[in-house]
């Protein structure tokens, strides 16, 4: 091997001399240049290594005065028992108990319309207590960016009347808030990422003239419905799904009117609906759907929680929330509980509401505090479990510091929330779920405790 000349030797110990001394002399460790235990990585060209978890880093960076264990748990507000038959059907559930399906039906506005924060839920909840299926999903998108996690829907032919932009004033909507109206060509087509799933339901309505819907699997036919009627009434049909399909379709072989298809397992776990509804605000249910055929639909259903989330679209009429939000929650309480007595309701409070200040500051819309305080009022008076989604992500202000985040928590208009924020809001939510639930377990073991030693008497 050839040696350098001298001087270029020299030079490079010298170098190297310098470049080792602050690690020799602690007096020299403010002139440190280069950390010895990067050149191994410096030689392999490893890339730098990216956050796994940018949602959770997210969640610190904005609230650096919480411990990271902790963070996630934001407690219900619930009077004595208001959430026990859901508790109870959760153990059921937990316990593995034959058919012990627990059923939610979530009520929201547009931030759920996408399956965002519902689909979080959903997904965090199967995977602590078994999955039940995916749920109801309307027979088309009313809007473009309507989509549920895990599922691909395609629709074509359909005359689409959501409830919250009726052009249909009969009220028939049934589970889901949208009436799909169709001819004969009119299909449907959905594919789901789960193949284990063991039935699917068609909601449908029964109608004068009504036509025939053929329903297939993997391009095999399952079978047809008639939708033909003496009047009109809401139906459903179930059919068996042949092991491994994912790919259904459904088309109009005639006139028919439609409502949605929900996808089930029999196995015990828990089914979550999402029922969000572009522009919905509480009027929506307490007015625009027909009081009989929406109670036909939750008897049905059978929930065991019904969640009540609106407030977002009201946050922008100061008047009506003064005026009108709270009586008609209260109706829309009312009309559960005369359908589904048994069923647990939560009110879930919107997210923050951003809007810009006169100093160019993202501030809290001023409705918003006062809206979640009547939400938690007549939650409150009516018996119901209140989930303040507004506080648990972080109080006034927090869409703007989610809209200065990086990567973004919400979108330019403040109010819906990306999929991060979503993320953050449905954890959220689960969280105060389960703390809920395991305090019920302890308070009825407790309880179970309490009877033992009353039967045992002194000794």
């Amino acid at each position: 091997m050839t040696l350098p000349p001298a001087k270029t030797s020299l030079t490079l110990l010298t170098l190297l001399l310098l470049l080792k001394t602050p690690d020799a002399l602690p007096a020299f460790k403010d002139y440190k240049v280069l950390d010895w235990r990067t050149i191994p990585a410096v030689l392999d060209f490893a890339p730098r290594k990216t956050s796994p978890a940018p949602v959770e880093e997210e969640e610190l960076r904005l609230h650096p005065d919480r411990d990271a264990a902790s963070y996630n748990v934001f407690r219900l507000n619930a009077a004595e028992g208001a959430l026990d038959h859901f508790y109870a059907a959760l153990q059921r559930t937990e316990a593995k108990e034959t058919g012990a399906v627990t059923r939610i039906l979530h009520y929201g506005d547009s931030p759920t319309t996408a399956d965002l924060i519902t689909g979080d839920a959903r997904r965090l909840l199967q995977k602590q207590f078994g999955d039940a299926g995916h749920g109801f999903i309307l027979m088309g998108k009313p809007w473009a960016w309507y989509d549920h996690n895990g599922v691909v829907l395609h629709a074509s032919g359909w005359t689409v009347d959501p409830a919250s932009q009726a052009k249909i004033r009969d009220g028939l909507f049934g589970l889901g808030g949208v009436s799909f109206r169709g001819a004969a060509g009119a299909s449907t087509q959905i594919t789901l990422k789960d193949p284990s799933h063991t039935l699917l339901e068609v909601s449908y309505l029964k109608q004068p003239g009504g036509g025939a819907l053929t329903v297939e699997a993997e391009n095999r036919s399952l079978g047809q419905i008639q939708t033909s009627g003496k009047i009109l009434e809401a139906a459903h049909k179930t059919f068996a799904i042949p092991d491994g399909a994912r790919r259904f379709r459904f088309e109009a072989a005639g006139p028919v009117r439609l409502f949605g298809v929900s996808f089930d397992k029999l196995n015990a776990g828990v089914a979550y609906d999402s029922l969000g509804l572009n522009g919905a605000y509480v009027s929506v249910l307490a007015r625009m759907f027909n009081e009989e055929h929406w109670a036909e639909q939750l008897r049905h259903r059978r929930p065991d929680l019904v969640i009540v989330n609106y407030g977002t679209n009201e946050s922008a009429y100061s008047s009506f929330v003064e005026r009108s939000y709270g009586k008609e929650l209260k109706e829309i309480v009312r009309r559960v509980r005369a359908a589904v007595p048994e069923s647990s309701i939560l009110l879930m409070s919107p997210m923050d509401r951003g809007e810009r200040q006169a100093g160019g500051a993202i501030g809290t819309m001023a409705t918003i505090p006062r809206l979640v305080a009547i939400q938690q009022q007549v939650a409150m008076e009516t018996g119901c479990g209140f989930f303040n989604t507004f506080q648990a992500m972080g109080g006034p202000g927090t869409m703007g510091r989610w809209y200065e985040a990086e990567p973004r928590l919400v979108g330019g208009d403040f109010i819906h929330p990306m999929p991060g924020g979503a993320r953050i809001v449905g954890g959220l939510l689960y969280q105060a779920l389960l703390d809920g639930y395991n305090r019920y377990k302890v308070q009825r073991m407790q309880e179970r405790f309490a009877r033992a030693a009353g039967k045992a008497g002194p000794k």
